[in-house]
């Protein structure tokens, strides 16, 4: 269990992200968007994209870990997800819900009371996760996506 110093750490990471992703991509040209991050690895479109609907995730699954009793985490293919017709749209959209997500997120983890971080629920790939999984891992999550993104942008040059 983290401690409370080390969680707020991590909840202010949290609200960060957003801001740091569109420092990140907010001058790329759509060519530079649809770059992959890696030999085969997705866009960065893809990634923009890929982040709230993550996070989405994550946020349902932090709601219901807190408001049931060891709730079911549902996993998603988000291989499938980033196939969709929508990462093809202009990441603005996707900014802006992340943006508004993380607003939400953080203030909901903000007011849970001490005892509720150790509450948990069960993940099929993963098994039980709590509240301090789960921040642990999308934080880790965002940091790794934007890292990607900075390493491709100091690679190329832009």
């Amino acid at each position: 269990m983290l401690s409370k110093a080390q969680r707020l750490d991590q909840i202010d990471r949290l609200a960060q992200l957003p801001d740091a992703l569109e420092l990140a991509v907010g001058d790329l040209t759509d060519a530079q968007l649809d770059t992959p991050y890696r030999e085969g690895g997705w866009t960065v479109r893809q990634v923009v994209h890929h982040l709230p609907d993550s996070h989405m995730n994550a946020y349902i699954r932090s709601k219901l870990v807190f408001t049931e009793d060891h709730p079911a985490l549902k996993p998603y293919d988000q291989d499938a997800w980033s196939a969709l017709a929508d990462v093809r749209l202009p990441i603005g959209p996707s900014l802006a819900l992340l943006r508004g997500l993380h607003q939400r997120w953080v203030e909901f983890l903000r007011s849970l009371p001490e005892a509720a971080w150790s509450r948990r629920g069960y993940h099929p790939e993963h098994g039980d996760m709590t509240l301090d999984d789960i921040l642990g891992s999308y934080v880790h999550h965002g940091d790794t996506h934007l890292g990607q993104i900075e390493s491709l942008r100091t690679k190329m040059r832009w």
